[in-house]
Order: structure tokens, then C-alpha cells, then sequence
């Protein structure tokens, strides 16, 4: 029997993980058993790669070791709290060697900025306090180390006016170039959909891609998708995005899908499950056209379905849910801009004396 599509995707990042877990000190292994259940697959190798510039920086700038797989847990244990802020100083711009097109080594810069030092730091957190819950280490000194702050970034979406502009671009395709609007034939019945589907539900880029056609309801107009955490939750749609949905489906009847790929929902041109990466480039196309001033990516999409569910209902907590945030507070972090401007519109709906002649 086939995998799912998020099965199989946890499939290969837990691969992946395994792979990435040689170039460790064994000791780690026991921090991935212990956060298996309660960690995606993706976090997990995120932690990996950043373990091993952890690694790399006790190894080259503390000379402690030779090679990474010298390191015990004592080592980490012992390294001191200055250390560990000339770990994050030390994040600021390094250097690592790659290697180019050519196949050879070369030394290349890699300079982080706060968001970036953040998580790195945060994964090194997450790391010794797992260790210090195991009891395998006595103190935490990472747990004294204090995250970088970051500044306030914009949140960047499409406004009621650029969605309609974008849309028209994806169903019609005037802006294209010659050689892109050739292709753009083959697909705009399929693209108008997807983003219709994108911009109607704010479904995750990931989600979208893992639908099966079993996930099509148009009973209740519902899709099942697979939420981060393993839940499986169903999004309704609007009739507007019943109708990109049916036409993309009558033209699918006729695509024979590769095998293996019989249940996907979306194909791409080579009859396969469309890839994250593709609709990425699909909606940097389509978006570059009608918004050029904004960096729009799939996620954006989600943004903009949020600010649009958000001013029409004025319901916090609904968006949150519909959004699949499990922190209601993440949700106000990225709509507080929104919460302020509500706020500001009722400020004379209330009032305290009412003027003479009113009832």
C-alpha cells in the first residue's frame, strides 16, 4: 500500500536525520530518541545541522577536539557560560568549506542575522535541557543564555485589490513572456485552482501539495488535510473555489498519472505530485507581474487569507483555528497591526453623555 504524502515525507527527512546524525557525537542520538514524538521531522534535522556548528565551533575555535565524533557529554557539560556567548558571537560570521560546481573545496563566508543566531541558540537550548532532564548533565548553562531580539518585521500580504489583480494574472496570463504563457496554457486551469484553493482556505504550501483526491468533499465543500503534529483536520471552501477545483478535476480526468503518483491531486507537467518548490516558483511568476514591490511567497498567500478572515469577523481566536495555529498568541503577533486598527475604529461607539435632543 502507498504511503501518504506526509508519511512518505516523514519517510525521507527520517532518513535524512540518520544521515545527518553520523556526522554527531553519539551521545546525540539519545536527544533525538527523547524528542521523537514531540517534534516534527523537519525541526529534528534543523537540530542537527545545527548541533554540528555547535560542534564545529567547540572543535575549531576551542580546539577541544580533532573531530566531532571525539566529544562526549562532559565536554558540553564543561563548557562554561562565556563560552557559550562566544558561541553565539561566534554565529555572527564564520567561515566552512563547500564544495562549488566544480566539485573542489572552497572556504565561503556565512554571516547569520539575529533570526537566524536565534534559532541556533534555541536548538542548543532544547539540547541541554534534554540532557539535563535525562540527568546526563548536572547544571544548564545554556538555559542562562539570553535570545537575541529581533525587530518587528512587517507582515508582508496582498491586499483585496492585489489578490484580484493576481488572480486575473494566474487565470489569464497577459503579463507573461512568450515562452511562459506557451506553458501557462498547459497549466492555468490547474494554477488558478491551487491558488484559489491557497488564497480561500490559507492552507500551508506543504498541505496543499499532500492532497489526495479521497481529500475532495464537495458534499460539504470540505478538503482533509494533515496539520504539523499529525493532526488531520478538514478546511472548508468557499463556491468560488469549488468551481477552479472542478474545472482543474474535469481537466485531470484526462492526465494519466505516473505510477505512484495515481491519488496525488495536483500533478505537475510530468504527471507527477506537484512539488513544494514548484509552487513556490508559480507564485513568485504570477506575483513578480502584479506586485513587484513584494517579496509574495506561498506563505504570504496564507497571510492574506488571514488578514481578509480576520477583518471580516474580527474573530481572533476563529483565525487562529482555521489557520491551524496551536498558540493563540502567535496568531495575535502576526494580526496585532489589525487588533490596533479595530480598536481605534470604536473609539466613539461608546458613548458617556449622549448630546442634547438625542434619545
Amino acid at each position: 500500500m502507498a504511503l501518504a504524502y506526509h508519511e512518505e515525507l516523514d519517510k525521507k527527512n527520517t532518513l535524512k536525520l540518520r544521515e545527518l546524525q553520523k556526522d554527531l557525537p553519539a551521545f546525540c542520538n539519545a536527544f533525538f530518541r527523547g524528542i521523537d514524538q514531540i517534534t516534527a521531522s523537519r525541526t529534528k534535522i534543523a537540530y542537527a545541522y545545527d548541533l554540528k556548528v555547535f560542534f564545529t565551533y567547540l572543535m575549531e575555535e576551542l580546539k577541544l577536539h580533532d573531530s566531532i565524533e571525539q566529544f562526549t557529554v562532559s565536554d558540553v557539560e564543561n563548557c562554561s557560560i562565556p563560552e557559550l556567548e562566544e558561541y553565539m558571537e561566534y554565529l555572527k560570521y564564520r567561515t566552512k568549506q563547500k564544495k562549488n560546481a566544480d566539485g573542489e573545496i572552497e572556504t565561503v563566508d556565512v554571516l547569520n542575522h539575529n533570526k537566524s543566531i536565534k534559532r541556533k541558540i534555541s536548538s542548543l537550548k532544547s539540547f541541554y535541557n534534554y540532557l539535563y532532564k535525562a540527568g546526563l548533565i548536572s547544571s544548564n548553562k545554556a538555559s542562562l543564555l539570553s535570545l537575541p531580539k529581533l525587530s518587528q518585521e512587517e507582515i508582508i500580504r496582498m491586499d483585496q485589490g492585489e489578490i484580484a489583480e493576481f488572480l486575473d494574472e494566474v487565470e489569464n496570463g497577459n503579463q507573461l513572456s512568450k515562452k511562459e504563457r506557451e506553458f501557462h496554457e498547459k497549466n492555468n486551469v490547474r494554477d488558478l485552482a491551487m491558488m484559489q484553493l491557497m488564497l480561500g482556505t490559507g492552507i500551508r504550501v506543504s498541505e496543499c501539495v499532500g492532497l489526495n483526491l479521497s481529500d475532495l468533499d464537495f458534499n460539504n465543500n470540505g478538503i482533509r488535510i494533515h496539520r504539523k503534529g499529525g493532526k488531520n483536520v478538514t478546511i472548508y471552501f468557499s463556491d468560488e473555489v469549488e468551481s477552479g477545483l472542478r474545472a482543474y478535476l474535469e481537466e485531470r480526468k484526462l492526465k494519466i498519472p505516473a505510477s505512484g503518483h495515481e491519488e496525488a491531486l495536483f500533478l505537475s507537467i510530468q504527471n507527477k505530485r506537484i512539488s513544494v518548490r514548484s509552487v513556490e516558483k508559480m507564485v513568485k511568476k504570477y506575483a513578480g507581474r502584479v506586485t513587484p514591490l513584494k517579496h509574495i511567497t506561498p506563505h504570504k498567500l496564507r497571510s492574506s487569507y488571514g488578514t481578509n478572515l480576520y477583518q471580516e469577523t474580527g474573530d481572533i481566536y476563529l483565525v487562529a483555528d482555521v489557520l491551524g495555529h496551536s498558540d493563540v498568541n502567535t496568531t495575535k503577533k502576526h494580526y496585532a497591526a489589525l487588533e490596533e486598527e479595530r480598536r481605534r475604529s470604536v473609539r466613539n461607539v461608546v458613548r458617556l453623555r449622549k448630546e442634547e435632543g438625542e434619545s
